[in-house]
């Protein structure tokens, strides 16, 4: 086939896409077919489909694949550093969307807000972080932000630099987070220790600590107050 009758097919099938997601939404496409358009955009004259259908493969999911790293991406044949930015650049926007809309809305409300987007921030990174949700009066969102970041097995946590924190931000009640690399969600004696140090350190300010997440992978977590853990520590248990 000659070069401008490919790309002839190519446009035609690109735009095919276009309007398809435009009718029927993202719903509409496999993994795959959502790959080859973000790919598109970094390499326009390009067919990306075997590049796309090879990422998804190797990660196994498109959402491993958005969370995959650039060195890791390199690995895919094909794969060039346009197609990297266009993924690292959607994956960055859908974090920041997810920590916006957080902003102003109570904790009661967006509490499934919250863990979408901690294990969309979280959930992939091969190190722990070690995240605080600040809180009014109401249990309006003031701010998310990420405090502290270890190693594989342990954040170093200062109670001294959360307390400053909730401070500056005049924060009524805190919700914790941090995520196990290993993806096993269930909290370790550490875990427990420091959450009961933080939330004497803020019970002696007037403030209120509501829970402490532990995200997983793909959506997994564990919710210290689900559990009775937040009530056990409150009772001294």
């Amino acid at each position: 086939m000659k070069r401008k009758d490919w790309q002839a097919r190519g446009a035609g099938h690109r735009q095919r896409m276009r309007d398809k997601f435009m009718e029927y939404g993202l719903s509409a496409f496999t993994d795959d077919e959502i790959l080859e358009m973000l790919f598109s955009f970094g390499t326009p004259r390009q067919d990306c489909k075997e590049r796309a259908r090879e990422t998804r493969r190797h990660f196994g999911s498109l959402a491993a694949a958005l969370e995959a790293s650039p060195d890791e991406l390199q690995q895919i044949r094909g794969v060039g550093p346009n197609n990297i930015f266009a993924l690292r650049l959607i994956h960055e926007v859908a974090r920041k969307f997810l920590q916006t809309r957080l902003k102003g809305r109570t904790y009661i409300t967006a509490a499934d807000d919250l863990v979408d987007y901690l294990s969309h921030a979280c959930s992939f990174l091969d190190r722990e972080v070690f995240v605080v949700t600040f809180l009014d009066t109401r249990h309006g969102i003031i701010e998310v932000e990420q405090l502290f970041e270890g190693t594989l097995s342990a954040s170093v946590v200062y109670t001294r630099e959360v307390m400053k924190k909730a401070l500056e931000h005049n924060a009524a009640a805190l919700v914790f987070a941090h995520n196990h690399p290993s993806g096993f969600t269930e909290p370790s004696p550490e875990d427990k220790a420091i959450t009961r140090k933080l939330f004497l350190a803020a019970q002696a300010l007037d403030i209120n600590v509501l829970d402490h997440i532990i995200i997983g992978k793909q959506g997994s977590f564990f919710s210290f107050a689900d559990q009775g853990i937040m009530e056990q520590i409150r009772s001294g248990i």
